[in-house]
C-alpha cells in the first residue's frame, strides 16, 4: 500500500512539473513563430549576442488593463544572458489603413530605445515606415520624451495613416513604462 501511494506521488509531482515547464514555454514564447524569428535576429543583431533568453513580463490585469499600450503576456520580455538583464523587447501590432502591422521596439536595461522595427507590413502603400532611415528617429527615446507627429517625428508621403499609427503607439508604450516605473513594477 505505501509502495502504490509513493508511486502516485511521484507520478504527481513529475505531471505538475510538466505541466508548469510546457506553460512557462507558452507563456514565454507566446508569440507566432514567424514573429518570434525576427524577434530573435534583431536581439542578436542589436545586442551583439548569439544565445539569450526571452522572459515574459506580466503584470497584474488590473494594471496592465488600464495602461496605454496592451501589456499581455506576449508584449514585453526580458532579454537575458544567465542572470545578467541585457535589455528588454516589447512586440505589438498597430493599425494601418486597412490591416494591421507588427513592429518590435528594442530596450537598453535603462528602457532607453536602442532600436525600432516594423516586422511585418501588410498594407500595398505605407510600408516605408519600415525604412531603418525613418525609425532611427525613435533611438534614444524613453518615458521622458513625447512623440508627436510632424513635429518630432517625420512625416513620410503617402504613409500617413502608418506613420501616426507608430507613434502613437511608440509613446503608449513610452508612457505605459513610465506608469509602471512610477508603480515600482519595473
Amino acid at each position: 500500500m505505501d509502495l502504490d501511494f509513493g508511486f502516485n506521488l511521484l507520478n504527481m509531482i513529475v505531471k505538475y512539473i510538466f505541466v508548469l515547464f510546457i506553460s512557462a514555454i507558452v507563456m514565454a514564447f507566446g508569440l507566432p513563430k514567424n514573429i518570434l524569428k525576427k524577434v530573435n535576429k534583431e536581439i542578436e543583431n542589436t545586442f551583439n549576442v548569439e544565445q539569450f533568453q526571452l522572459n515574459s513580463k506580466i503584470f497584474p490585469s488590473n494594471i496592465a488593463d488600464a495602461l496605454p499600450a496592451k501589456f499581455g503576456s506576449d508584449n514585453l520580455f526580458e532579454i537575458k544572458i544567465s542572470d545578467t538583464l541585457l535589455g528588454y523587447a516589447y512586440v505589438s501590432k498597430a493599425q494601418s489603413k486597412t490591416d494591421y502591422f507588427d513592429y518590435l521596439i528594442l530596450f537598453d536595461k535603462d528602457f532607453i530605445i536602442v532600436k525600432s522595427k516594423v516586422l511585418i507590413y501588410r498594407e500595398d502603400y505605407g510600408g516605408e515606415i519600415g525604412s531603418k532611415r525613418w525609425l532611427k528617429q525613435f533611438i534614444g527615446k524613453s518615458q521622458n520624451n513625447i512623440l508627436n507627429y510632424r513635429d518630432n517625428i517625420a512625416a513620410i508621403s503617402g504613409a500617413t495613416i502608418s506613420v501616426r499609427s507608430m507613434t502613437n503607439a511608440v509613446n503608449d508604450v513610452l508612457q505605459s513604462i513610465k506608469i509602471l516605473h512610477q508603480k515600482n513594477l519595473l
